[in-house]
């Protein structure tokens, strides 16, 4: 019950300046932008790296409020990937969160231009936070590796690369390492770099617990688009078989997909030893396993 209201009221801070931060319509002709960005940012989700972001820098002493530019900065990231993962040139899905994809509604031209939208107000977001100059740019210089080639893009490429052909686990284990856990683990670094904890042990003890949670709720995904349903999981299932994809499932089987979930959420739990423990960042990540979307 703590946890869903705990949730709850991260997701009311989050949305609110979600919708304040993409608003900037001037009747200058060119308000569509807005529209499509607030379109796709705003169509609900779990808001689970904005969420672990507050609640690390909650974590490490902080201001959630502080830390509120950049968890917003991290979901706009994430925004604009689902944006231009949706398009036709990339994997082609007609649905996201239960509705149709920002291409489908506002064509693909205006979709490509809503996520470079959304990315580059990311940066413009975390920049204009209220706190010392070297938070802030030691928080945009991890997002920004998190978010680019060597982190989730790099892992986006290796995955379209990948459509087709029979790759081995640890070349899988890489890829989802950069194209999903990247995020994640900006997600819990940066909440304790807006804290002021940026040592390296602080920041190793918080990438352990993006990483393994990251890995665990891609095979989450990967049984789903298998086993899920559309009209819950609000996007297409059977997508990966049919772009031939190698997945976790197909590679090591459901069951042991399921133990490894329970195994890597485990791991990630032990990481927050480090920070004394906390029940409600666990229970979060205990509550990911067999989750329905």
């Amino acid at each position: 019950m703590e946890l869903e209201k705990t949730l709850q009221e991260d997701i009311a801070l989050i949305e609110s300046a979600l919708r304040n931060y993409l608003s900037g319509e001037n009747g200058e002709g060119y308000d569509e932008i807005f529209d499509a960005a607030k379109y796709a940012a705003l169509a609900g989700g779990k808001r689970l790296r904005p969420v672990i972001l507050l609640e690390f820098c909650r974590l490490c002493g902080g201001s959630k409020l502080k830390a509120l530019p950049f968890a917003c900065a991290l979901e706009m990231i994430h925004t604009y990937s689902l944006i231009h993962d949706d398009l036709p040139c990339m994997d082609d899905d007609d649905l996201r969160r239960g509705r149709p994809t920002c291409h489908k509604v506002y064509g693909e031209a205006t979709a490509v231009l809503a996520g470079d939208g959304l990315l580059t107000r990311a940066f413009e977001t975390m920049a204009g936070a209220d706190c010392a100059p070297e938070i802030a740019l030691a928080a945009i210089r991890y997002m920004s590796r998190a978010a680019g080639m060597n982190g989730m893009i790099g892992g986006q490429v290796l995955d379209m690369a990948s459509e087709g052909k029979q790759i081995s686990l640890d070349t899988l284990n890489r890829l989802q390492k950069l194209k999903t856990g990247c995020l994640l683990c900006a997600a819990a670094a940066v909440g304790c770099i807006a804290a002021g904890k940026s040592d390296e042990t602080t920041l190793a003890a918080a990438e352990s617990f993006g990483n393994k949670l990251g890995l665990a709720f891609q095979i989450e995904d990967d049984l789903l688009d298998i086993e899920g349903d559309a009209a819950v999981l609000g996007k297409s299932v059977g997508k990966d078989e049919k772009s031939e994809k190698s997945t976790f499932p197909a590679l090591l089987g459901m069951e042991k997909c399921r133990e490894l979930v329970n195994a890597l959420t485990d791991e990630a739990v032990a990481a927050l030893d480090h920070f004394g423990g906390d029940p409600l960042l666990e229970a979060l990540s205990r509550s990911l396993i067999g989750r329905v979307k």
